[in-house]
């Protein structure tokens, strides 16, 4: 636990309700990788926030973000506004300067962080945007002032959306069943309304030749992670984000602000798996060789805690239509490592979840990374006999196929000798499975 001084700087997050709010996750988790002394605390403002704001200042509260329903009228309470809050209407972090607090919008710059930690190049391109709220106006002003051409604005108010275009000049305003005026070219596309929170919700536009212009879609939305507009994406097979990248950088921005500093990406990615543990839940990565019983052993945790239960072979064999054997046999080994991290990579959405890998999934530096990510790492260590016995005679693992029980004793060995030292160093956990049955493994983890 952090010791907290008399020099402890004082930061938080006004709002109403403010009782869930992620931020001290993010800069709490900063302050603590950055080596910076200081703590950050949500305060729930109920009455007036032009008062809150000058007492908070009078007090030495060193910066200050600004949640719903504050972040216009706060506006009245602050020294000086940024420009770019100024256009964007509304203030999200207050910096101290002369005579109180100087106030700026990190919303717009955020998710123009998270789209460029993506790859994602907005110069130039032409983008999609659905909902003309508060967001919108902070995606559209973020895309102008980043080079994009030209904004098609889609809102079942067109008012609304005229609105914007009258302040951002690339915009052109549509109503929601005008969305079919848009020509057919590739697009980013960003879903900025509140369909998707509720469970019944379904998508704002019912119509895939829309969707399937977009060549990156990002929605909003980060809880739940997987919207009916994220869904679409992954099944039309493009690449897709939701708004747990813009929420993660509007606060890194903000902490930068604040003390002057550049936060790395490797801490970045910290924070951000931080936030998915603290937002999905936690899972349980099983990793090991063939044959140690991630599947078995996964399946068993998976009942005594209530908890889902993936595959990851399973899985890549039902997205593929045909069995790992044949990926391997008609394509390459290559070909299913890249399905493999791809399916990794997607994963990041899951929570309570156990896990059960490929065992050469570790194998790939990005694998680990990502894994990493999802919750704990276990691994389940079988020694080579436990393996030759278990393993002979499956004709469905196209790297174990032998014309002997020699040869597939020789090719374990060897696959393990390269293998073992990413097991032994990647997991939080090593767990012995020989002679144990999947259920007394399952308990010991437990």
């Amino acid at each position: 636990m952090r010791e907290i001084s008399g020099k402890t700087k004082i930061l938080g997050v006004i709002g109403n309700p403010i009782e869930h709010t992620l931020s001290p996750v993010i800069h709490n988790t900063l302050c603590e990788l950055m080596g910076i002394d200081a703590v950050y605390i949500p305060i729930k403002v109920e009455n007036s926030v032009v008062e809150a704001v000058k007492g908070l200042a009078d007090s030495g509260v060193y910066g200050l973000n600004v949640t719903v329903p504050f972040k216009q009228d706060v506006m009245s309470a602050l020294s000086s506004v940024d420009e770019d809050a100024a256009e964007i209407g509304a203030v999200n972090t207050l910096v101290r300067s002369n005579g109180g607090y100087k106030g700026y919008n990190t919303d717009a710059p955020g998710i123009m962080r998270a789209l460029e930690t993506k790859g994602i190049e907005v110069s130039g391109r032409k983008a999609i945007v659905i909902g003309a709220g508060g967001a919108a106006r902070a995606v559209c002003v973020g895309l102008m002032k980043n080079g994009a051409s030209e904004i098609y604005l889609i809102n079942r108010d067109v008012e609304k959306a005229k609105k914007i275009a009258e302040e951002v000049p690339i915009v052109k305003a549509l109503s929601l069943p005008e969305y079919k005026k848009i020509p057919t070219d590739h697009y980013l596309m960003f879903q900025c309304t509140s369909v998707g929170l509720k469970p019944e919700d379904g998508l704002v536009i019912n119509d895939d030749t829309f969707y399937i212009m977009a060549d990156y879609g990002y929605d909003l939305i980060y809880n739940p992670a997987e919207t009916p507009f994220i869904k679409k994406m992954d099944e039309l097979g493009i690449k897709h984000d939701n708004g747990l990248s813009m929420l993660l950088y509007q606060g890194i921005i903000a902490f930068e602000m604040w003390f002057g500093v550049k936060v790395p990406r490797k801490i970045s990615d910290t924070v951000y798996a931080e936030l998915c543990k603290k937002l999905y839940g936690d899972n349980i990565v099983l990793v090991g060789y063939m044959g140690s019983g991630k599947t078995s052993v996964g399946k068993e945790i998976a009942k005594m805690r209530g908890m889902s239960f993936i595959d990851l072979d399973d899985y890549i064999e039902k997205k593929e239509g045909r069995s790992i054997r044949e990926i391997f046999e008609f394509e390459s080994e290559e070909y299913f490592r890249n399905l493999e991290t791809k399916t990794i990579k997607s994963l990041f959405k899951l929570s309570n979840t156990v896990i059960s890998t490929g065992g050469g999934s570790v194998l790939r530096k990005e694998n680990r990374d990502n894994l990493r990510k999802l919750g704990e790492i276990v691994y389940l260590k079988a020694d080579v006999d436990t393996l030759v016995d278990r393993l002979k005679g499956d004709e469905s693992r196209p790297l174990l196929q032998a014309e002997s029980e020699e040869e597939l004793r020789k090719r374990i060995s060897s696959m393990l000798e390269s293998r073992n030292p990413y097991y032994e160093i990647f997991a939080d956990q090593v767990v012995y499975t020989d002679r144990l049955t999947p259920f007394e493994i399952a308990e010991i983890i437990e």
